[in-house]
C-alpha cells in the first residue's frame, strides 16, 4: 500500500506482507523510520518511495522491537543512508536476527530523536510482547506508534519471548501518554485510536488475570486453555498460558493440597 499521512508529517506504509506497518516522521532535519520490514528487497522498494514524499534524508533508524518482521530491512536502509543510527531498547538490540545490523543507539529507558522542529520521543514503559519494546511519541502531532503492543488486524501475538502477565501495565502505561484524540500505529494493521487500545488492553488484562485465576486454583497448565473462556481465539494463546505459568511465583504453579 502507498504511503498514508495520519497527522502532521507522520506518515504509514501497510505493508503486504505480514500487514506489518513502517512509519515515517518528518522534520526540518530530515525523517525518521520506524521498523524496516521483514526483507531487505521489501525496504529497498519502499526506500524509493519514501523519497518520493520529499521528506528530506533519512536521518536516524527505529525499531520498535527485535522481530524479523520489524528488521530485516535495516541493512537496506544503512546501504542508502550510511551513518544513520538506529535506535533500539538494549534488550531488543541483544536480541535481534543476526541477519540484520543491530541497533547501535541504543538505551535502557528511554531516548529522543532530535528533527529540529520536533523531538521523537522513545520510551521503554516494560515488557509485553517482548522483553524489549519501546513506543514513540510525537508529541506535537498527537501520534503514539505502538509496535507490537498493539495489533488491529489479528489478535495480539503471544509468542515465544511474551510476558503476558505484564502486558497490560505496559500497555496502561502507553495509554498515559494519549489523549482522546491521540491516533495510535499499531504494529500491524490499520490506524486506531485510544479507545481501541483501551478495549484491547482490557483483552489482555483478562488473560493475565485468568491464567493467574486457573493457577491459584491448581489447573495445570495443560488443561488452562479449556478451563477457561478466553478474550482472544485459543489457538493464539497456547505460548501465552506457557509464558504466563512460567512467570508466575513457583508455589503458585502447584496444585492445592487437599
Amino acid at each position: 500500500m502507498p504511503f498514508t499521512e495520519v497527522a502532521d508529517r507522520v506518515w504509514v506504509h501497510r505493508a503486504a506482507s505480514y500487514d506489518v506497518n513502517l512509519t515515517v516522521v518528518g522534520g526540518e532535519r530530515g525523517c525518521v523510520v520506524v521498523d524496516t520490514l521483514a526483507t531487505g528487497a521489501e525496504a529497498r522498494a519502499v526506500i524509493a518511495e519514501i523519497e518520493a514524499l520529499a521528506a528530506g534524508l533519512v536521518v536516524a533508524v527505529v525499531n520498535t522491537h527485535d522481530h524479523f518482521d520489524h528488521v530485516l530491512g535495516n541493512a537496506a536502509f544503512l546501504e542508502r543512508y550510511a551513518g544513520a543510527p538506529v535506535y533500539a531498547t538494549e534488550e531488543a538490540a541483544a536480541h535481534t536476527d543476526p541477519t540484520a545490523p543491530p541497533a547501535d543507539r541504543t538505551f535502557a529507558s528511554a531516548s529522543v530523536v532530535d528533527l529540529g522542529d520536533r523531538q521523537l520521543e522513545l520510551v521503554h514503559l516494560g515488557r509485553g510482547h517482548t522483553g524489549g519494546d519501546l513506543v514513540v511519541r510525537v508529541p506535537d502531532a498527537d501520534v503514539l506508534l505502538a509496535g507490537d503492543l498493539v495489533e488491529e488486524s489479528a489478535p495480539p501475538s503471544y509468542g515465544e519471548d511474551a510476558l503476558p502477565l505484564e502486558w497490560p501495565q505496559t500497555l496502561d502505561l502507553a495509554l498515559g501518554l494519549t489523549t482522546p484524540e491521540t491516533v495510535v500505529v499499531p504494529g500491524h494493521g490499520a490506524v486506531v485510536d485510544r479507545r481501541f487500545v483501551e478495549a484491547q488492553c482490557d483483552d489482555i488484562r483478562a488473560v493475565a488475570e485468568t491464567i493467574r485465576d486457573l493457577a491459584a486454583r491448581g489447573v495445570p497448565q495443560a488443561e488452562a486453555l479449556g478451563a477457561a473462556d478466553w478474550p482472544f481465539p485459543v489457538e493464539a494463546l497456547h505460548h501465552a498460558i506457557r509464558r504466563g505459568y512460567a512467570q508466575l511465583p513457583r508455589a503458585h504453579r502447584q496444585l492445592p493440597l487437599a
